[in-house]
Formats: C-alpha cells, sequence, structure tokens
C-alpha cells in the first residue's frame, strides 16, 4: 500500500496487488461510517492495474484502520463459522 495524496481530510492510496473483492470490501465498510463522505476506488486497467482508493473523511487513516478492524472482524467470525460447519 502506497500514499499517493494526502491533506487533512482527504487520502489517496495505491492498493497493490489487489482487485475488487478486497476493494469493493473495503469501500463498503467505510461507507458504512457516519463520519466518512466519501470513499471510492479505480482500477485504470482491466489486467494490469493497479486499484487507486480515496477516502474524504475528518481524519481519513483512521477511518481505514477502522474498517480493516471490522474485515478482520468479519473475516474470522466467517472462518470459525466455517470450521464448526465442516470439521
Amino acid at each position: 500500500m502506497k500514499v499517493i495524496e494526502e491533506q487533512p481530510e482527504k487520502i489517496v492510496l495505491e492498493i497493490t496487488g489487489e482487485t475488487h473483492t478486497i476493494c469493493n470490501i473495503l469501500r463498503k465498510r467505510l461507507m458504512s461510517q457516519d463520519e466518512v463522505k466519501a470513499a471510492a476506488y479505480d482500477i485504470t486497467h482491466p489486467l494490469i492495474g493497479q486499484p487507486e482508493f480515496e477516502v474524504h473523511s475528518p481524519n481519513p487513516r483512521e477511518s481505514i484502520v477502522t474498517a480493516s478492524e471490522e474485515i478482520k472482524k468479519e473475516a474470522q467470525d466467517f472462518k470459525q463459522v466455517v470450521e464448526d460447519n465442516f470439521q
């Protein structure tokens, strides 16, 4: 992950090696936060493009960390459900 641009209420990141899957989950989690004004991404080339992710909030870094923690918790919960039902 590389910071392309950062302002007090905006950050633009390049998320190297990721696709729509992670970007959509992150965007959805960010948009569920009341303080996030906008969260969007673009992949300029479908085969070789790297996602550029833009977040607008009073503290974009904190918003991203919070969203990431929520995604991690959801993934852990899903893993537990799978383990409980398939072992």
